[in-house]
């Protein structure tokens, strides 16, 4: 990918530079953030997305509220706290900085908070390295060479800092000459699926066959995937995990037809501090992105909608966890406290 998902330019006075995701894959346009409120809508209106990227840009926005005071600093990461309550990566990295503001003098807190922005983007690229290595390592050794994999909704490199959590491993897989056939769901109502997930594979060289959501328990009857991989927004301590609304159906499929269902994604992503699943808040989203995808008005004026943004794939559904630190599995609250910690 030539133009860089998320890209800091300049050193304390200078500016974040995000790749607008809404326009792909038919455009290739960056936006340029000078404020705090120019990410937080970035955010917001998903021109970033993906739990890793959301947390990383979070981080760079609140550099731009260091020239005034450690106040400001605080303010800025309440604010960006709203943008979007699903994904724990935003709030695991506005702790982090929240933290580096406090032990830092005012006329250091541009530099600290900038250099920690900076760890931040290269922790998760690396995180995205190790999860893609144990990822293939697993699916290597429990699946035949040229198997057909199911993906959902997007989680490569625009998604993250690095290669990505679910795709990381199919491009390691590509890389390794395992040929993975990879069936991307389009992933209902933005599409995340069939404009970001196909375009990075394409771009990759990776065999892909896009589907309809609706697709894929047949797609896994007809015997075309072995397995399905997926990342998450928000994993809870028994393991349960929320990802992208379709997700959990996913998952039910698999279960149906005996296939195993994955989940990768980093360590930043678990939230202990929830038991399970049921205490994962779920994003609501704008009624026009099911009526006016695109602007094109797909249901009568005024039809009663309900558009969640994520769902929750319950952990007995789930085979393994693959994280940079290794594979949950089974997975339940004593395997991911024993990987994880407490």
């Amino acid at each position: 990918m030539t133009t860089p998902t998320i890209e800091w330019i300049g050193d304390t006075g200078g500016h974040l530079r995000l790749l607008d995701q809404t326009k792909l894959p038919t455009e290739t346009t960056v936006l340029d953030c000078d404020s705090v409120d120019d990410v937080w809508w970035a955010i917001k209106k998903l021109s970033v997305r993906g739990a890793p990227a959301i947390g990383i840009a979070a981080a760079y926005a609140v550099v731009f509220a260091a020239g005034d005071s450690h106040e400001t600093v605080g303010q800025a990461c309440d604010h960006l706290a709203t943008s979007r309550p699903t994904a724990v990566n935003l709030f695991w990295a506005l702790d982090r900085m929240r933290r580096v503001a406090e032990g830092a003098r005012e006329s250091e807190l541009a530099e600290r908070l900038l250099a920690e922005a900076r760890a931040i983007h290269a922790e998760d690229a690396e995180q995205c390295a190790a999860m893609g290595r144990h990822g293939a390592d697993l699916l290597e050794s429990t699946l035949p060479k040229g198997s057909g994999i199911l993906t959902h909704c997007n989680t490569g490199a625009l998604a993250t800092g690095g290669d990505g959590t679910a795709l990381a491993v199919l491009f390691e897989l590509h890389r390794r000459g395992f040929a993975p056939h990879v069936y991307a769901d389009e992933t209902r109502p933005l599409l995340q699926g069939g404009r970001l997930t196909m375009w990075e594979l394409m771009e990759r060289g990776v065999k892909a066959t896009l589907i309809c959501d609706s697709m894929s328990a047949q797609v896994m009857r007809e015997g075309r995937v072995a397995a399905a991989i997926v990342g998450a927004d928000r994993i809870a301590a028994n393991g349960d995990a929320a990802n992208k609304i379709g997700t959990y159906g996913v998952a039910l499929h698999c279960r149906a037809h005996g296939l195993p269902f994955y989940v990768a994604a980093p360590s930043t992503t678990f939230d202990l501090s929830l038991a399970s699943g049921d205490a994962i808040p779920i994003e609501q989203r704008a009624t026009e992105e099911i009526t006016h995808p695109g602007g094109v008005a797909f249901a009568p004026d005024g039809a009663e909608v309900y558009n969640p943004a994520f769902d929750v794939a319950p952990a007995e559904l789930i085979a393994g966890i693959i994280t940079e630190r290794g594979v949950i599995s089974p997975v339940n609250e004593q395997t991911v406290s024993a990987l994880i910690g407490q």
